[in-house]
């Protein structure tokens, strides 16, 4: 099976209702985390199967948007904590403020950040995520 081909035939929808799907064929992950189109991306990334490379490669997309959605993630390395804790986007550092995994220094640091709403979010301290699945998707990260 071609599936690089499968998978460039695919439309915009498509490949975002493939990055949802339950029973998802792994021939089409390394397709779907390296999609040209953020949105595939942002819904491939809340999947909670995702295996550490996938992670490592959305955490390091170059849209803030895919990043974000990954600093809600309880599976993060620490270096990935740390990058996120480092981000230049306040967006990003808003998001990983709220993460079970910063330490209290990461926290700390964050209490004193240069924008108040990641100053806030960090002192509401951190909150763990719920996992939803709908029928026919796999399990998602909210």
């Amino acid at each position: 099976m071609d599936y690089a081909a499968e998978y460039k035939a695919l439309s915009t929808e498509e490949r975002k209702a493939l990055a949802l799907t339950e029973d998802l064929d792994p021939g089409y992950r390394p397709l779907l985390v390296r999609d040209q189109w953020s949105l595939v991306k942002i819904y491939f990334g809340r999947r909670v199967d995702l295996n550490a490379e996938e992670i490592a490669l959305l955490i390091a997309d170059p849209d803030q948007t895919v990043r974000i959605t990954c600093a809600r993630r309880e599976d993060l390395t620490p270096d990935q904590v740390e990058a996120c804790v480092q981000d230049r986007d306040p967006n990003l550092r808003y998001f990983i403020a709220r993460n079970v995994r910063l330490t209290d220094a990461q926290r700390a640091l964050l209490l004193e950040d240069s924008d108040p709403l990641v100053r806030k979010a960090a002192a509401k301290g951190p909150k763990p995520r719920r996992r939803t699945r709908r029928p026919g998707q796999a399990e998602m990260i909210r």
